[in-house]
């Protein structure tokens, strides 16, 4: 009895579910009316481009991940820094997330000491919070930055970390 009933309830989901679909019930479309759908980024095809010396200090790689949307309003970036390169200080409006990938690198809040960060750390600023990453002077670093968006913009930089604030002094 409980197996009929089982394969009743299965196949009358089933029936439900093609005839929705295929009316378009249950389609989902964003609030410009586009259609929602799973994708996929193949590797290599996001820009790629050299860390400007307006906001790094020493040789930094971006490489773009994912681009903000309406549904996840963040981007996503791997940023390798190479011994001694790091970022100039700046904040985050909806704040930003790094899961170290490769290396060892350094980060500071601003008016707290520098903190050694290893492969596998995550570190998560709060929006509004000044700070800096990069590498140490002896080993390069890469991290995965995960970085919300507010109204288009995700960063605010400011000025460059000077070679005593990295060295600690």
């Amino acid at each position: 009895m409980k197996s009929k009933i089982s394969k009743r309830v299965l196949v009358t989901t089933l029936f439900f579910t093609a005839l929705l679909s295929t009316a378009g019930i249950g389609h989902t479309t964003d609030i410009a009316g586009q259609s929602l759908h799973q994708t996929i980024t193949r590797n290599g095809t996001q820009q790629s481009f050299t860390g400007s010396d307006r906001y790094f200090t020493g040789n930094v790689k971006v490489d773009m991940l994912f681009t903000p949307t309406t549904e996840l309003p963040a981007s996503g970036a791997t940023v390798t820094f190479e011994p001694g390169a790091r970022s100039a200080w700046h904040t985050h409006p909806a704040g930003q997330t790094l899961i170290v990938t490769s290396g060892i690198g350094l980060t500071q809040e601003w008016g707290k000491p520098i903190v050694e960060i290893h492969t596998g750390d995550i570190v998560r600023c709060p929006a509004g919070i000044k700070h800096w990453h990069g590498a140490k002077p002896d080993s390069a670093m890469t991290h995965i930055a995960i970085t919300g968006d507010v109204h288009g913009k995700n960063v605010e930089w400011l000025e460059k970390v000077t070679d005593e604030q990295y060295r600690g002094r």
